[in-house]
């Protein structure tokens, strides 16, 4: 159940090693292509995490915990939600609907941990002038209720670039779960504000492995979305860096290793389809010979691993498989909570293939249109051939009959609700006797994403389903 553990012991879990290596192989031979560089970039944040002024973990907040953990349940738990988790086979049938609820989905433990680091502050310091540097989670109904509170958005213009003049000496400011830039770290610092930062750990460990790779001279190869705000944290910790957002990228940039020689060209190219993806001194012919794979927490995990295959074989080709761990060494930086909320969408699809079980209609998948988990939980369906729609807000579902969802393209678009097409469907037995057909939904939700946002648009798709069968 939502809540159930304590801040605390999550942050202690959360503070253990770097996660273990993945060695591309056996070979212990090293040898060094470049000079290690100094390393300053992981010291000055953590010399600026150790002021007085600096706030993370929930242990700073104890006065305001059970006030704030009482709030965020009021505000987010659902009881509809409650008793789908309690049935064995996550199912629910109400109103002529049958809900098959993925066993994972909806709140992760880090953005409920920044939630509450955010209540908190605002408890905490009810005279300040509170901000934060970006919304706090992709997920509208939490950061209207920052807004209510009184939480001042720090505005961005169109190059991400974000206006700290409003600021002052005192002000409290936030840093959101999916953390901030090295350069606003230290803006702030320098402003002498009150630091709470709410930044996830899964994001921290991401970062102490691209320290990791700058420790052993390997350019870090990010696996994300470069404007993505995790993205830009993550890249500000490292040295040398070239962001991929797919595997068509990385065979992009798996091509060049194996073949482009210098002088004909195609570093050029190269650093012209890369420019915003890319460290400012990344030099292709030079920064591509020791890599390191990190990935944005939130990325599709088969394809992070597809892109740690494919840079292996290219590694391998280009310099033997003896000299591979000389040139190329992996970290399993793909958060616990993006992976088990994707297997259990997975799990969902298989009752589409099963005969055994019944058909899902469509899988509803909820979460913000810009949230990046969300979006991945979107494409298995797709890819496996089963309707589904991702919302927002319970409002897609509209009155008309009609969904306003976001598309596998990312574009916002509209659509007829799919059982309301072709009228009233009956299923048939084996002695020809109709019986109107249940609808049948599968129902996920993104990491950011409260249980109460979810059983909103259930509830509509209920309210639908049963004006439906009242017409016919």
């Amino acid at each position: 159940p939502i809540f159930s553990s304590t801040l605390e012991d999550q942050d202690a879990a959360s503070s253990s090693s770097l996660p273990k290596p993945v060695p591309a192989s056996a070979s212990t031979t090293t040898t060094t292509t470049e000079p290690v560089p100094k390393m300053f970039i992981k010291k000055e944040r953590e010399a600026i995490a150790k002021k007085k002024d600096f706030y993370r973990g929930a242990g700073v907040f104890k006065k305001v915990k059970a006030e704030v953990a009482l709030d965020m349940r009021d505000q987010f738990d659902s009881e509809m939600m409650n008793l789908m988790k309690e049935d064995p086979n996550y199912m629910m049938e109400k109103d002529g609907v049958e809900f098959y609820l993925a066993k994972d989905h909806g709140f992760c433990w880090g953005v409920e941990r920044s939630i509450n680091l955010a209540y908190s502050a605002v408890e905490t310091f009810p005279d300040a002038k509170i901000h934060i540097t970006n919304e706090l989670i992709h997920n509208p109904m939490v950061n209207e209720r920052l807004h209510k509170k009184n939480v001042n958005f720090i505005e961005k213009d169109g190059d991400n670039a974000k206006d700290f003049t409003q600021i002052n000496e005192g002000d409290v400011v936030m840093l959101p779960a999916f953390g901030a830039t090295l350069d606003e770290m230290k803006e702030l610092d320098q402003k002498n504000v009150k630091v709470v930062d709410t930044t996830c750990p899964w994001v921290a460990k991401v970062w102490n492995t691209v320290h990791t790779h700058q420790v052993r001279g390997l350019t870090s190869v990010i696996h994300g979305k470069y404007a993505h705000e995790e993205t830009m944290a993550t890249k500000s910790m490292c040295e040398t860096y070239i962001c991929v957002t797919n595997v068509e990228e990385v065979e992009y940039v798996s091509d060049f290793m194996l073949h482009a020689t210098e002088g004909d060209g195609r570093a050029e190219e190269f650093m012209a389809k890369f420019a915003k993806a890319a460290s400012a001194h990344f030099d292709p012919h030079v920064h591509l010979q020791k890599i390191g794979l990190a990935n944005q927490t939130t990325m599709y995990k088969k394809e992070t691993r597809a892109i740690g295959q494919l840079l292996q074989k290219t590694m391998m080709k280009k310099f033997g498989p003896d000299l591979l761990n000389d040139h190329y060494y992996e970290f399993d930086t793909i958060c616990d909570a993006t992976q088990v909320r994707q297997d259990a969408v997975d799990e969902l699809c298989n009752m589409h293939d099963d005969a055994t079980k019944p058909d899902l209609d469509f899988i509803l998948v909820v979460g913000g249109f810009d949230s990046s988990n969300t979006a991945h939980l979107l494409e298995i369906p797709q890819m496996r051939g089963v309707t589904s729609f991702h919302i927002n807000t319970a409002d897609c579902i509209q009155a008309d009959n009609t969904i306003r969802h976001r598309a596998i393209n990312g574009e916002i678009v509209e659509a007829q609700f799919p059982f309301l097409k072709d009228g009233m469907v009956w299923d048939i037995d084996d002695d020809g006797v109709r019986t109107k057909k249940c609808l049948r939904v599968g129902v996920t939700s993104g990491a950011s994403t409260p249980d109460k946002e979810v059983q909103d648009a259930l509830g509509r798709i209920m309210m639908l389903n049963k004006i439906r069968g009242e017409n016919e």
